[in-house]
């Protein structure tokens, strides 16, 4: 895997840099502002861009924007925002698409080295990787979704744990569910949300970005 990341804090920018090549993903590049990390996607185009929310030189978007940009333009690569700050209008955008390959993670909650690389791993994989916090406050807006009527509490609950990015077994721990029931239960989803089996959609991803969008 080939990654480019974007961090204006030189030791976490360090830091992240040795944590990944220990675990044989290889950093191409390692910049700490938004018009250097686009340039690097240009040139080298990674498998994922790990970005910052509020780089120079003005600390407010810079970061989440430039992930935006790459988004549009450069599909094969996946972005992961790396951040303190939920900028949820931005994260709604990213989110846009019938399209996986995205995460969103706060710094203060990855606590363990190991998940941060299943997360890594996974987005750079198209699939997707949402911090609880960043799931709870995108789910305020967005237009009704008959679909997401449908479901059950349990459902729901199922689903809210696959936007997390959280594999069955993952939820079938934390639900102290069978395994089988925990695959029942996403498949009757996908049945509700009217996604059936298509060579060309990742029924997971469409599911989470179905729920992302809903009113509660």
């Amino acid at each position: 895997m080939r990654v480019v990341m974007a961090e204006d804090n030189t030791l976490l920018r360090d830091g992240l840099r040795l944590v990944l090549a220990a675990h044989g993903i290889d950093v191409v590049a390692a910049v700490d502002n938004a018009t250097d990390l686009l340039a690097a996607v240009a040139t080298t185009t990674p498998d994922l861009a790990i970005v910052d929310v509020r780089m120079p030189p003005t600390f407010t978007d810079e970061g989440v924007r430039a992930a935006l940009d790459i988004r549009s333009r450069y599909r094969g690569t996946a972005v992961l925002v790396f951040s303190q700050w939920v900028e949820t209008s931005y994260a709604r955008d990213l989110m846009a698409g019938d399209t996986g390959g995205i995460g969103y993670l706060l710094k203060d909650r990855v606590t363990q080295t190991d998940a941060f690389i299943d997360a890594v791993c996974r987005v750079a994989d198209g699939g997707t990787a949402l911090d609880p916090d960043v799931v709870h406050q995108l789910l305020g807006g967005g237009a009704a979704d008959p679909g997401i009527a449908r479901l059950s509490p349990r459902e729901r609950e199922v689903l809210g744990l696959l936007a997390e990015g959280r594999t069955n077994q993952a939820i079938a721990d934390q639900l102290f569910l069978a395994l089988r029931s925990v695959e029942k239960i996403v498949a009757s989803v996908f049945i509700k949300l009217d996604l059936p089996p298509r060579p060309d959609d990742h029924r997971r991803v469409l599911a989470v970005l179905r729920h992302l969008r809903r009113e509660i």
